[in-house]
């Protein structure tokens, strides 16, 4: 068996907020938990789903293994060296090999930048010895291989739908021939119809290049085709992880239960009766 790609150990985010309740003539601060010991492993080539309510620590979680959230404790090892104590310089490097992509396709583009530029930046910044004209037909490339038109190359943001900003997204993070990429809910801005099309090229993508994927979403019904195994988070903490078929067929948190008695069945009789099994149970209690 191999070794895990990634592991996360006792992961704690805690800000100091405001507590109104407190009272007084000075302002006192009270701990929000956001991620409080969160432990997981991510192995090569696999796809962990992250699920949760907004809020939960999902994003939090995810930026704090990367060092765009501080984290208050913990480790996050990747590949024998932890990414919590490596220096800016030596954490840089490491940012060629872990990529991201986030939640809203459109804002997370430059809009001054046309899409050959935004794509071409990670290349300027970890392969600087890369030639012009090099870096143009590389994203090209990449624009063929995420479904685009490669001839779009000067187009700006927002000439874009949203399905093909996240598609831009998506080739920007895979130009570095990245090892994980975590996807900080990158559907949950789309329509649902343009949200199959994103998470097949993801699989795709995966299949491919053999990378790893943390996938971070709200909805379960996604997570599940995708993930090839789940983690649940509830304020914070892991209530329950394992494959995707044990997590979605055998449930053992009442948390995940509840998500999973809310993604919604396509025939409306079954969804119907399952509604009024609903209202009785809660009559009865």
């Amino acid at each position: 068996m191999s070794e895990p790609i990634l592991s996360v150990k006792d992961m704690k985010v805690w800000f100091d907020v405001r507590d109104d309740a407190a009272g007084g003539i000075f302002p006192k601060t009270k701990k929000l938990k956001a991620v409080d010991g969160v432990t997981f492993d991510l192995m090569p080539g696999e796809t962990l789903g992250i699920v949760g309510e907004s809020g939960c620590g999902k994003s939090t979680l995810a930026r704090s293994i990367i060092r765009l959230v501080k984290a208050t404790s913990g480790e996050a090892v990747w590949m024998g060296r932890d990414l919590l104590s490596l220096s800016d310089a030596d954490m840089l490097a490491v940012r060629k090999d872990i990529q991201m992509i986030f939640q809203d396709p459109l804002a997370s583009l430059n809009p001054r930048m046309t899409c050959g530029e935004i794509i071409a930046e990670p290349l300027k910044t970890h392969f600087k010895g890369m030639g012009k004209t090099e870096r143009r037909e590389k994203v090209k490339a990449m624009l063929e291989k995420v479904g685009m038109d490669p001839s779009q190359i000067n187009r700006y943001p927002h000439e874009f739908s949203g399905g093909q900003c996240q598609r831009i997204g998506i080739a920007r993070a895979l130009i570095t021939n990245p090892k994980l990429i975590i996807c900080d809910e990158p559907v949950s801005a789309l329509d649902v119809s343009v949200q199959a099309q994103v998470v097949n090229l993801l699989m795709a993508l995966q299949k491919e290049l053999g990378i790893s994927l943390l996938f971070i979403a709200h909805d379960l019904s996604v997570v599940k085709h995708i993930s090839d195994r789940i983690m649940v988070l509830y304020f914070g903490n892991v209530v329950e992880i394992g494959t995707s078929q044990q997590v979605i067929e055998q449930p053992k948190h009442a948390y995940t239960q509840k998500l999973i008695a809310s993604i919604p069945i396509p025939d409306p009789r079954k969804e119907m009766a399952r509604r009024k099994v609903r209202r009785a149970e809660r009559a009865a209690s």
